[in-house]
């Protein structure tokens, strides 16, 4: 899980956010069928309209290239600078769960207040590898333990 350093969980976040794009089609081309709207031919109004457990997936799929693109760039940053020390890898690993288990909240129950505390620890786990790639570029004067 530590041997490819902070590229594992980069691709492990890439293939959930695939998976989710799965889910979004195996869930919306029915709903859609359903309402009997067209692809390419459906308004926004109708669009909204689907029902939750058709949108909800979606929108997760939309959530995962928002603020997990701070995860890759951040991720890669690490890798670079040769930050690849087990309290990274963990933490990136974290994000990673984090995100799973809050795409599965959004996708199935859709319980905002709980959704938004798995969003906020997920925040700052990105915030704690945000720190560390600031230190390592010397924006921060800070010396992490080897």
């Amino acid at each position: 899980m530590y041997d490819h350093g902070m590229i594992a969980p980069v691709v492990a976040l890439a293939a959930w956010s695939l998976l989710m794009l799965l889910w979004l089609y195996a869930t919306r081309i029915p709903a859609m069928s359903q309402a009997k709207i067209k692809p390419g031919q459906a308004s926004k109004e109708q669009m909204e309209a689907l029902p939750g457990w058709a949108a909800n997936p979606a929108n997760n799929y939309n959530h995962l290239m928002e603020q997990p693109t701070i995860f890759y760039a951040i991720c890669f940053a690490l890798q670079f600078l040769d930050q690849t020390q087990p309290i990274n890898i963990g933490l990136a690993w974290a994000y990673v769960a984090i995100r799973i288990i809050h795409s599965l909240v959004q996708a199935t129950v859709n319980i905002i207040i709980v959704r938004f505390f798995i969003f906020s620890i997920g925040s700052l786990v990105l915030m704690a590898l945000t720190f560390h790639a600031l230190i390592a570029v010397g924006a921060v004067n800070v010396q992490l333990p080897h």
